[in-house]
């Protein structure tokens, strides 16, 4: 039983075999050591048992939100997905803004906890503190756009349309890997596979109705306080200040052209960079012109933008909603989606091969109806693109060759319904792709999840945040180009590895943090830790340090690690893409100021390790000891013990 301010103390468990509810209350020792969220979220995932088949009954599904969910905290709209990977075999936990979180909250919940695998197809409503199961038989089959639709007049009732629909698309149903859930008008819990957890539980859809009810604070002058300090910082910052900074105007896709002029933009699988020292023919592979300020976010605000909605309590609103015509297979088809991101822009454009603008739009209102990571569809796509032209498909009689846009469309489609051999291989995702066709050279994934749009050769941060995330390669666990392109809080040389391991663990912790709380990570391109504290102190009417609560933060990300450690993965898997670190022929492993560079990954690592005081990406006894992690009874594996990786 908890008594912090910020939480109902009300979680549900649905065992969706027997499709009961029980309603539990929270451990408040636990609420205080992992804030909530992310942190509890993983906690509850631990306690389940690491040895589970992620895509098995056993396996948990937790819908968490935080301490700050839902309140007056700028960007405080997010929720957390936490779950045993499909995709990497790893604990993850994947996040969406929108309003489903604040919804959630309001809803009079902290989580929900589904387990189990329901007969037929079930879809949950959750409204004032309880939660009914409803057939989803009528849904089965559908995309995650007619289901939301379907939903909100299904179940809107009294509330109208003030609801949120969680679901999954066909990617979901189908156990494509890297499914994703999706929310409300195409945000995504986009990473790690999510989706595919939900499909294999049979549950097609999440629907939350709720009024607007904000948490009181336990100290309002301390909350008060903080507020104001955050949001005076948010208007003050170059990347946040509303109508007038980077994100606000452009959206995530703001750093298309930046990381682009820095020559740190992966292209064709990361094979090459695209630099800016030649606009109009910045691309140096084959002597193909090629320029990504045709897919950046300047480009797209100039000519396709038509709207800029945004998440609760948000007056960045990064979200850029296009408007498009696109012929397709000789139809013309019109696509409205939200929203034209950096890092699925580039998986589906520069990654790939060309920098068709709209023709990338289509591609991710497909990747957002089927419910589908853009992220590890594009650079799927990219894989399959390279080992096309080393004739490494030819057994299946069928590839895809380089910046074929239109038949990057059609694979999307094929790819969710698991539709033919080399669709049906490419939904299992990179590592096992790699596995059955001897292309672990092609492959972009760290732990078997793939890299963002950062090249690691120019971005050392970078490289060691991929290489020691804890739910595979991922940008958002360590984000290092605030310091190395933004510079914040400082600004660091990007191609200087000396350092980057402990400012990786830096953002690490901050991040887990953050998505503990949960709020938008783009708080911090503003706030930093004082804020952090005076808000969460103020909501939850505790009295924890600066210290106090960074060590939160790494207990987090350790609980995380040694959950993975106990899945029997270790320093050889914080590892990098051989091209990054080794150079690959025929490429070209930096441009510009940056050529020649490569990766001193061992060199972090040691760094890093030293840092985390962990041995060989390893959690200690006495690391687990200092930061009163309680691996207790449900693990089925003693401290310092390890077990062979799960046959996901």
């Amino acid at each position: 039983m908890t008594d912090l301010g910020g939480f109902h103390d009300h979680i549900a468990r649905v065992d969706l075999t027997d499709e009961s509810v029980d309603y539990e209350s929270i451990d408040q020792e636990d609420a205080e050591k992992y804030i909530g969220a992310r942190g509890l979220g993983v906690k509850y995932v631990f306690d389940q048992g690491p040895d589970v088949d992620p895509m098995g009954p056993e396996n948990l599904l937790a819908l968490m939100n935080g301490p700050l969910t839902g309140s007056q905290v700028t960007m405080s709209g997010r929720i957390a997905v936490c779950t045993k990977s499909p995709l990497t075999g790893t604990v993850t936990d994947s996040h969406h803004g929108g309003w489903s979180g604040a919804r959630l909250k309001w809803a009079g919940f902290d989580g929900l906890l589904f387990e189990g695998k329901a007969d037929e197809p079930v879809y949950a409503v959750v409204e004032d503190g309880e939660v009914e199961l409803r057939d989803a038989s009528h849904l089965w089959g559908m995309g995650f756009h007619e289901t939301r639709d379907t939903l909100e007049e299904e179940v809107s009732g009294a509330y109208g349309r003030n609801l949120s629909v969680m679901g999954i698309g066909e990617a979901g149903e189908n156990g494509v890997r890297y499914a994703c859930i999706m929310n409300e008008d195409d945000r995504a819990s986009g990473r790690g596979g999510t989706g595919c957890v939900m499909g294999s539980k049979n549950l097609k859809a999440v629907v939350v109705k709720s009024t607007t009810k904000m948490p009181k604070p336990a100290d309002s002058e301390t909350f008060k306080q903080g507020h104001k300090q955050a949001m005076q910082l948010i208007q003050e910052s170059d990347v946040t200040a509303p109508n007038e900074g980077g994100l606000s105007l452009y959206g995530t896709n703001v750093l298309m052209n930046a990381t682009e002029e820095m020559s740190g933009l992966p292209t064709r699988n990361g094979k090459f960079t695209s630099t800016g020292d030649a606009r109009g023919g910045g691309f140096r592979s084959d002597d193909e012109a090629f320029d990504a300020e045709m897919v950046s976010g300047e480009n797209v605000r100039e000519n396709i933008l038509v709207d800029e909605p945004t998440c609760h309590s948000c007056p960045v609103a990064c979200k850029k909603e296009v408007d498009v015509d696109v012929m397709h297979k000789g139809e013309e088809m019109n696509v409205r989606t939200e929203s034209y991101e950096y890092e699925s822009a580039w998986a589906l454009g520069p990654n790939s091969g060309h920098t068709d603008r709209d023709e990338i739009a289509l591609m991710l209102q497909r990747c957002n109806d089927h419910g589908m990571d853009t992220i590890e569809a594009g650079n799927m796509l990219a894989m399959a693109m390279e080992m096309t032209e080393e004739g490494k498909l030819d057994d299946l009689g069928e590839g895809i060759d380089w910046g074929d846009s239109e038949e990057m469309i059609e694979m999307l489609t094929r790819i969710a319904n698991r539709d033919g051999e080399l669709a049906d291989l490419l939904a299992e995702g990179p590592r096992r792709v790699a596995d059955r066709m001897d292309a672990h050279d092609n492959s972009l994934a760290v732990k078997g999840q793939t890299i963002a749009a950062y090249d690691p050769r120019c971005m050392k941060g970078m490289g060691i945040a991929f290489a020691t995330s804890n739910r595979g390669a991922c940008h958002l666990r360590g984000y290092t180009p605030a310091a190395e392109i933004l510079g914040i809080p400082e600004k660091v040389d990007p191609v200087e590895w000396e350092g980057k391991g402990e400012l990786t663990a830096t953002f690490q912790d901050m991040h887990a943090i953050s998505d503990s709380f949960d709020i938008c990570k783009f708080n911090a391109f503003a706030e930093g830790i004082e804020e952090y504290v005076l808000q969460y102190n103020g909501m939850t009417g505790r009295d924890v340090s600066e210290d106090e609560l960074l060590t939160a933060g790494e207990r987090i990300y350790a609980l995380e690690r040694y959950y993975n450690n106990l899945n029997g993965f270790d320093g050889g898997d914080d590892d990098l893409p051989a091209r990054f670190v080794e150079g690959a022929e025929g490429a070209v492993p930096g441009q510009g100021g940056v050529e020649g560079s490569l990766v001193e990954l061992d060199e972090m690592k040691a760094e890093y390790y030293d840092v985390r005081g962990w041995i060989d990406g390893v959690v200690t006894d006495e690391k687990l000891d200092e930061l009163d992690i309680d691996v207790g009874p449900g693990t089925g594996v003693s401290a310092g013990d390890s077990a062979a990786p799960a046959d996901d």
